[in-house]
């Protein structure tokens, strides 16, 4: 089977049958694509006929190119989840990927904004034309729900409730409710009655957020709206859109917030990827207390 036959299948499996988010189809799809480059530059296999030896190869060489722990973790899982798949539909006999072994990565917390970083960053939106009183609003709400970007830009009208100050969001087929606090409230208000009516393309378009051209807002465009306002408040820390969901988890919990309230909230399906923040938490008051305590 060749490569292009072999990729078809498998993307086609992903989107009908896993029904796989966008951005797991295409990370799956992109690593798939440049094992299929490599094996036709240094091998004269197919992705059906690779071997182990090949493939262990493969993933030799991504680390000897400079690619992460988490890099390379990430690509073996993608080979052994589409290696799997070959072996399921009985297109492939074994699967050559099943003896990889990824390396352990280091574990880093994740990066937080500090309460006053995070009243700068919001700050920094000047609701003196639609594009502020928009991005006003999205810093607002994303910081107010710690939803995912994806989640956010997906948001439609529909799924605003200002009434009842709350959003509903929906995930991996799932659906949340999660509240929202009265400055993020205001500010989505105002967002809805005074500019989106004006930027939006079309009577009937659906997204809450949308771009200049009156389209629904991309990833690549909010994450443009956040490196923009980064530098404008002059925070060092590297700040993307995942920062503020962090910040939004680990200051729940620092003022009391019940860690199963704040998975509920996040949509995490395991406890465990929330207490990552109570770790977070623990290791910024034992940071406080080595720079505060005399005897410290």
């Amino acid at each position: 089977m060749q490569n292009s036959q072999c990729m078809e299948i498998y993307e086609k499996y992903l989107r009908e049958e896993k029904r796989a988010s966008q951005n797991t189809l295409s990370s799956y799809l992109r690593d798939i694509r440049q094992l299929s480059a490599y094996l036709d530059a240094h091998t004269d296999a197919e992705l059906t006929s690779a071997s182990p030896e090949e493939l262990a190869e493969y993933i030799a060489w991504l680390r000897s190119n400079g690619k992460s722990v988490a890099t390379v973790s990430r690509v073996i899982a993608s080979l052994k989840n589409m290696y799997s798949f070959l072996c399921i539909r009985q297109i492939i006999s074994e699967n050559p990927a099943s003896g990889l072994m990824s390396e352990k990565a280091e574990h880093k917390l994740p990066q937080i904004l500090t309460s006053k970083e995070v009243e700068l960053l919001l700050e920094q939106p000047e609701c003196v034309d639609a594009k502020g009183y928009r991005d006003k609003a999205m810093l607002e709400l994303l910081y107010a729900t710690g939803i995912r970007v994806t989640e956010l830009i997906d948001l439609n009208i529909g799924d605003v409730n200002l009434t009842a100050g709350i959003i509903r969001c929906h995930s991996r087929n799932k659906e949340r409710f999660i509240p929202m606090y009265p400055a993020a409230i205001k500010a989505l208000n105002d967002y809805l009655t005074l500019v989106r009516p004006h930027m939006i393309a079309v009577p009937d378009e659906q997204a809450l957020f949308v771009n200049v051209g009156g389209e629904r807002m991309s990833r690549q465009g909010f994450w443009k709206i956040i490196k923009y306002y980064q530098k404008k408040a002059k925070i060092e820390k590297d700040i993307t859109p995942h920062t503020l969901r962090h910040s939004f988890a680990a200051h729940l919990l620092e003022n009391g917030a019940d860690i199963h309230a704040i998975q509920e909230m996040l949509g995490h399906a395991d406890i465990s990827s929330t207490q990552v923040y109570s770790q977070l938490v623990k290791k910024q008051l034992k940071d406080v207390y080595n720079k505060a305590h005399p005897r410290a």
